[in-house]
């Protein structure tokens, strides 16, 4: 019974400090550009300085979410190259 809850306490616990690193980082993100740049970087992207620009304001706007108003997710439009679902290829449920 007692590793049961720890278990669901750990559970709960962990989820919410996740929650928290993430919401900080994506906080300090918004006053890093280089930051935001390495982010784009990894997800495939190759943001110029104006595009760069509309990715913070849309973060701020967002309250610190990521963009997801834009075709492909950010700034650009395309999406990143190898993307697991492209737009004629449905997701499988």
């Amino acid at each position: 019974m007692i590793p049961i809850v720890t278990l669901i306490v750990g559970l709960v616990g962990g989820f919410f400090i996740g929650v928290y690193y993430l919401r900080r980082q994506l906080t300090s993100m918004q006053n890093d550009p280089q930051m935001l740049q390495k982010m784009a970087k990894q997800m495939g992207y190759n943001l110029n300085g104006k595009q760069m620009q509309q990715a913070q304001q849309m973060m701020k706007k967002n309250g610190g979410s990521m963009p997801g108003g834009m075709p492909g997710g950010m700034p650009g439009g395309k999406p990143p190259k190898g993307n697991a679902f492209p737009p004629g290829n449905k997701r499988r449920k």
